[in-house]
């Protein structure tokens, strides 16, 4: 896809809208399926231990499918400012070909990497969080 960063806004743009549309259509097919799945009454404790199961799974994926969400949400909003591409930690340009694999991407990898690193030492506890300083 290598787009250039200046020249293709609007395609970044175009690129964001559709993953968040498969993100949303995703959260809508889960739910129907979590509601067609569940028993009205568990008839006996691995039933309901099947259930719980279930709903842990589907809590867990809706969180991640939220996150992402609120990063592209925040991605397209950095379109809009004009500062897109730009690491919101070191502010160099992000490569295309980051953007291109993660078009939400709000860091470069060296300082993706870092702040990696820190989360993972207990320094951060969420890079969006990280991002909100």
């Amino acid at each position: 896809m290598n787009i250039g960063l200046k020249a293709k806004p609007a395609q970044y743009r175009k690129v964001l809208e559709k993953k968040a549309e498969e993100v949303r259509r995703s959260m809508s097919a889960q739910k129907a399926a979590q509601v067609v799945s569940r028993l009205d009454v568990p008839s006996d404790e691995g039933d309901l231990s099947q259930q719980h199961h279930e709903e842990w799974i589907f809590l867990n994926r809706n969180t991640i499918d939220m996150k992402l969400l609120r990063e592209i949400g925040d991605a397209l909003h950095r379109i809009e400012q004009g500062t897109y591409g730009v690491c919101a930690e070191c502010e160099e340009p992000i490569s295309a070909k980051r953007l291109d694999a993660v078009p939400w991407a709000r860091y470069c990898v060296t300082c993706q990497e870092a702040i990696a690193a820190r989360i993972a030492a207990g320094d951060l506890v969420d890079e969006y969080e990280e991002a909100k300083r």
